[in-house]
């Protein structure tokens, strides 16, 4: 199987299943003398596990990162690391009477049909608990780039019908470790969170929208034509489970504006090229113009749900009815915020080093 790899320089291997033994990634092309500690991970870690909250999957993992290689005296040596997040909580009884009967939303039936042969158990690799490997390479990526300042940060503006309001940078960062939906609009967040609640006691779920800003992002990332930084971003995203669209900038809606609306037109402050609006997210003709990267992500509802559901019997040749049991987030995003800040920090610390922002071979 391919499509483990995201990267071209500062590459990013991830491995395991949702009931494996173990999962996590392998990092391959960071720097040496970059410091980093097992702390560093595991604080991105506790971010996406279970468990944390009303609104999220009551799978009691702790997700305890353990660095296998790559860490010499506190700092990055040049090779690869590697490190995995060991499974505890795994209850794959709830499977068995699944076998052959793929569940509606999930990918079970592509794959029985590509492959045949899969761990069924828990969706295997395609759960959303391979993400574990996206945070790992993130939380390195993370720490990477902020050598240089550059921060990245994911909160959640939409969840099914309730809508956030648009609020300062500042208002961001301070405000979306202040609710369990990680909303920087604190009303609508209460709105979220009673919504996705109200739809787990029915047997429901809801998806939403995840924006994720980069800031103090250099002019000049970005390799055109097949390797556009908006193009890496978009795939990156796509790369996670149940994110079904990527915009970036004004995205859908600047097909309804006029050029004159649309364009950001540019002006000198403080001997720097800033534009007066930012509708273009940072990114102009696959390369960053040095404005803040603004990308935002779909997220479908959760695909298991507790309600009844058609599906065939592939053994039987029949058509049959299942009802998932188990242990399942109601809505994905408040979760997944901290996957989409990694994803994309992994891509701009590829970017940085294929761009020279960065030394390939040790931090300078």
């Amino acid at each position: 199987m391919s499509g483990n790899t995201i990267g071209k320089i500062f590459k990013i291997t991830t491995f395991g299943s949702s009931h494996g033994t173990a999962l996590g990634a392998v990092v391959d092309g960071c720097p040496a003398g970059l410091e980093l500690s097992q702390e560093d991970i595991q604080k991105e870690l506790d971010k996406r596990k279970p468990g944390t909250s009303k609104i999220t999957t009551s799978r009691g993992e702790s997700d305890q990162v353990q660095i296998l290689s790559g860490i010499f005296e506190g700092k990055t040596d040049g090779t690869p690391i590697a490190a995995a997040v060991y499974n505890k909580d795994m209850d794959s009884s709830a499977y068995a009477a699944l076998k052959g009967k793929p569940r509606p939303g999930h990918a079970d039936f592509c794959w029985e049909t590509k492959y045949g042969h899969y761990d069924y158990r828990g969706g295997g690799r395609a759960s959303g608990r391979t993400t574990i490997g996206h945070v790992i390479g993130g939380a390195i990526a993370k720490k990477l780039i902020q050598i240089l300042n550059i921060k990245v940060i994911s909160h959640v503006t939409r969840i099914g019908n309730v809508k956030a309001k648009e609020v300062e940078l500042s208002e961001i960062e301070n405000n979306i470790n202040e609710n369990a939906v990680r909303c920087a609009d604190l009303e609508a967040a209460e709105k979220m969170e009673e919504l996705i609640l109200d739809l787990k006691s029915k047997g429901d779920s809801v998806g939403g929208i995840v924006e994720t800003i980069v800031l103090n992002i250099p002019a000049g990332l970005g390799e055109p034509v097949f390797d556009k930084l908006d193009a890496d971003i978009a795939k990156v995203l796509m790369g996670i489970g149940s994110v079904k669209g990527v915009e970036i900038g004004a995205g859908f809606r600047s097909s309804s504006l006029k050029g004159s609306k649309m364009n950001d037109e540019f002006y000198i402050e403080n001997n720097e090229i800033k534009t007066k609006t930012n509708n273009s997210g940072g990114i102009l003709g696959g390369i960053s113009n040095g404005m803040p990267i603004i990308a935002r992500m779909a997220v479908k509802p959760t695909p298991s749900i507790s309600s009844a559901q058609k599906t065939v019997d592939l053994q039987k040749d029949e058509n049959t009815e299942i009802e998932i049991r188990g242990r399942h987030d109601p809505c994905i995003c408040p979760r997944v915020t901290t996957v989409a800040e990694s994803s994309i920090a992994i891509i701009i610390a590829d970017h940085m080093i294929r761009a020279g922002f960065i030394h390939p071979n040790k931090v300078i």
